[in-house]
């Protein structure tokens, strides 16, 4: 599954789960990404577990260097969280190619909304038709921790 469109040359793109190096992707999260900071390994297998799991390999090596999982129904609703794109690999355009494959994988399946989150990526996630929710009145979240 590639976006060859976007998808810089010598990366590829899989939704194969198998294939997501949970260590790495532990790693990023818990460490380095705002929204996951201390993330326990078990929570992350969760995580990994109930969700659809996009990955951006290397296409020489294997090595996993972006990651982005899909929370949904595959028919009416989904949640596009954990977008996280390795240091060493940032600039090339491959978070943009990770969430237009993810858009790609999706927008078969039906589903009406994907929602996400972000405080500082806003400009990449508008390129591919994201925007600021017309009515953030009507949405309510419960916060349980």
């Amino acid at each position: 599954m590639t976006d060859t469109q976007s998808l810089p040359e010598g990366y590829e793109i899989s939704a194969d789960s198998t294939r997501v190096d949970v260590d790495r992707v532990h790693r990023w999260l818990s460490t380095d990404a705002y929204w996951a900071l201390g993330r326990s390994r078990e929570k992350q297998e969760r995580a990994i577990a109930g969700s659809l799991n996009f990955g951006v390999y290397d296409a020489t090596s294997g090595e996993q260097v972006a990651y982005a999982r899909v929370v949904t129904d595959e028919a009416t609703f989904a949640w596009l969280c954990d977008v996280y794109v390795d240091p060493a690999a940032r600039g090339k355009g491959l978070g943009t190619a990770l969430v237009a494959a993810v858009r790609g994988y999706v927008e078969p399946l039906g589903v009406r909304r994907v929602l996400l989150a972000t405080q500082d990526a806003h400009g990449v996630y508008e390129k591919l038709g994201f925007k600021a929710l017309d009515r953030p009145d009507q949405w309510m979240a419960l916060i349980l921790r």
